[in-house]
């Protein structure tokens, strides 16, 4: 699971434990996913409670989510939804998916949630392609961090004016922050970041949730 930076093993207990709201199934799933080789990629409760929110508090009907790995994230936000929301969930892994599945069907919100398997970029560009531009509420983005920006400008397409997207592991550790730290995932992030605070399209923030969450809203 991803690590809430810079604070004490206590606190996050306390905030992740004992605080965030979590449904059985949530719970469930994550503690699933936390048993598996790849555990690291599952976002963390509060982020996940944040997400959850955040689709309230947009009214969001059409989500779309750039990286679902075992649908922890998703669950979250697609239980968010009104019944006539849809969240379309772009990823390249049926085996973590199939957990994903499971869990949606389970918890009774898999009627919701759209997921596409193939490359992202092949998914954005045939969303683009049938006319879906301006037409979604909520991004969130949680894949490959070279292709971020390519995931950003689609987005930003594909999303209503006043819409969000979400941008996980902005902060990478910290090592975005370290000049030292020269790596294809921290150059593509950093350089994102630099791109973000300067884009006159957004208003954007970056929080220090998890590892990092940037918000941006689209201004037109």
């Amino acid at each position: 699971m991803s690590k809430n930076l810079g604070l004490a093993a206590n606190v996050e207990r306390y905030v992740t434990e004992e605080i965030t709201r979590e449904t059985k199934i949530q719970k469930r799933l994550r503690e699933e996913t936390g048993r598996m080789p790849k555990s690291l990629m599952q976002t963390t409760p509060d982020q996940v409670a944040f997400l959850y929110m955040l689709v309230r508090m947009t009214s969001a009907r059409r989500i779309l989510e750039i990286g679902t790995f075992t649908g922890y994230s998703a669950l979250a936000m697609a239980s968010a939804l009104p019944d006539n929301g849809i969240l379309i969930a772009c990823d390249v892994s049926k085996e973590w998916t199939d957990i994903a599945r499971r869990y949606w069907k389970e918890a009774g919100v898999d009627g919701r949630i759209d997921l596409r398997l193939a490359p992202a970029q092949e998914t954005l560009a045939k969303l683009l392609a049938e006319g879906h531009a301006g037409t979604f509420d909520l991004v969130f983005i949680d894949a490959d961090k070279p292709g971020y920006d390519h995931y950003y400008e689609a987005s930003l397409k594909l999303l209503k004016t006043g819409g969000v997207i979400a941008i996980d592991n902005m902060l990478w550790s910290g090592a975005v922050a370290d000049p030292s730290q020269q790596d294809a995932n921290t150059i593509a992030l950093h350089r994102l970041n630099l791109k973000i605070r300067n884009d006159e399209r957004v208003d954007a923030c970056l929080l220090t949730v998890a590892d990092g969450l940037m918000l941006v809203r689209k201004r037109f």
